[in-house]
C-alpha cells in the first residue's frame, strides 16, 4: 500500500474516533500480518487505531527513547510527541502533517519490528483494565497532555538522563490512555515528577560543575 495523502489521513482519524478498535498489539500483528501492503506509514496506524490514536502515537514514538539509541533520536521523536501532546492538551482531534503521516517503512521491516514488540505490549495490555475513568477523559486528560508536552519538550533537549525517565513517564500516560486505566496515568504522574527531579537534579550539577571549573581556571 502506498503512503496515505495527509487529507486522507485526517479523515480516517476524524471517522476512526468514532470506534474504539482493538489493542494495539493486535492491530500491529494485523498491520504486520497484511502482505497486500507494501509499506506501513504513520496514517495506517492512525487510522487503524480509531478513537485511542493520541494514545497509541505518543507511544510509538516515546518508546524508542526508553532503550538505548543512536545520538539524535530524542530530536526526532521529540517533536512529532510535541505536536501530539500539544493537541491533546487543548483538547483538539489528532491530526499529523503530511511530513509526519505519511513517513513509512517497508512491510518486511514493519514486521520484523511489530513481531518484537508486541509481545512485550500484550503483555503490559493485560496488567491493564478500565478504572478511575476520571483520570482518563477530560478535563483530566488536558492536564495528562500538559504533562506530556512539558517531558516532550525535556525529552528534545540534550540533557544526560534527559530523555529515558520521561520516555517512561510519557509510556505510562499512553498506556493509560490507550487502556483507559487511570492507575497507569497515576504512575505516569510519579514518573513526571521523578523525571522532573532527576533532570534538575543533572542540571544543578552541569552548573556548579561549569563554575567550580571557571573559578578554578580563572583563579
Amino acid at each position: 500500500m502506498d503512503e496515505m495523502d495527509g487529507d486522507e489521513a485526517d479523515l480516517a482519524a476524524d471517522g476512526g474516533r468514532r470506534k474504539r478498535g482493538a489493542r494495539l498489539s493486535e492491530i500491529l500483528a494485523c498491520l504486520a500480518d497484511d502482505t497486500s501492503r507494501e509499506r506501513i506509514s504513520v496514517a495506517d496506524i492512525f487510522h487503524a487505531m480509531g478513537d485511542r490514536a493520541f494514545g497509541a502515537l505518543i507511544l510509538i514514538f516515546a518508546l524508542p527513547n526508553v532503550i538505548p539509541s543512536p545520538p539524535g533520536t530524542s530530536a526526532l521523536t521529540g517533536a512529532p510527541l510535541v505536536f501530539l501532546s500539544a493537541q491533546l492538551m487543548l483538547g483538539q482531534s489528532p491530526w499529523l502533517p503530511k511530513l509526519i503521516a505519511n513517513r513509512s517503512v517497508a512491510q518486511s521491516d514493519f514486521s520484523a519490528i511489530a513481531s518484537r514488540v508486541s509481545p512485550w505490549l500484550a503483555r503490559g495490555e493485560r496488567m491493564l483494565r478500565p478504572r478511575l475513568g476520571f483520570l482518563v477523559y477530560p478535563p483530566a486528560e488536558y492536564l495528562t497532555g500538559l504533562l506530556c508536552l512539558i517531558l516532550s519538550i525535556i525529552l528534545i533537549l540534550p540533557i544526560p538522563l534527559g530523555n529515558i525517565f520521561p520516555a517512561i513517564a510519557i509510556c505510562l500516560f499512553s498506556f493509560g490512555i490507550l487502556e483507559r486505566d487511570g492507575i497507569c496515568v497515576l504512575l505516569g504522574m510519579a514518573m513526571f515528577v521523578f523525571s522532573l527531579t532527576v533532570v534538575a537534579g543533572v542540571l544543578f550539577a552541569l552548573v556548579k560543575g561549569l563554575i567550580l571549573l571557571l573559578t578554578t581556571t580563572l583563579f
